[in-house]
């Protein structure tokens, strides 16, 4: 499957470097200098940022790390297997998902500097929101094919 659904193509989204498929929704105005940030980043960032992301059935994103933490929000689609751990071969899997009876997770936070990677549990497509405090900034991610 290398199409979006019909919902999704309303979303504008582009083409994600770890995977899938991104669109930035918000990024704060309120700008963090380096002094009020804690050890490791390189200069100022904003407090937030937020994308929408969707993964295609069959699609994975890449292991990646983020030096802030990351909120993920369950939209639509099918549940999401999402991989995290201090380190790769010792990440927990969890289910973002509307099936909260079943186990599932509308949201989960991704600490700061944590392996993670994600895929559709199905071949359905799922949407998710991630909101990354203080703000996502390239310099900050670190990717592993």
């Amino acid at each position: 499957m290398t199409e979006l659904p019909d919902w999704a193509r309303h979303l504008d989204l582009g083409p994600h470097p770890e995977g899938g498929f991104f669109r930035e929704t918000w990024r704060s105005e309120l700008t963090l200098g380096a002094s009020a940030l804690p050890a490791g980043y390189a200069g100022p960032r904003n407090a937030g940022t937020a994308i929408l992301f969707l993964l295609l059935g069959g699609q994975q994103s890449a292991w990646h790390t983020v030096r802030s933490a990351e909120l993920w929000l369950y939209h639509r689609g099918g549940p999401l297997l999402l991989e995290v751990g201090a380190e790769r071969d010792s990440a927990t899997t969890h289910v973002l998902g509307s099936d909260i009876a079943a186990g599932e997770s509308p949201q989960l936070v991704v600490p700061p500097g944590h392996w993670q990677r994600a895929r559709p549990r199905g071949d359905e497509a799922c949407l998710v929101s991630c909101v990354v405090v203080p703000g996502f900034d390239f310099a900050d991610f670190t990717m592993h094919g």
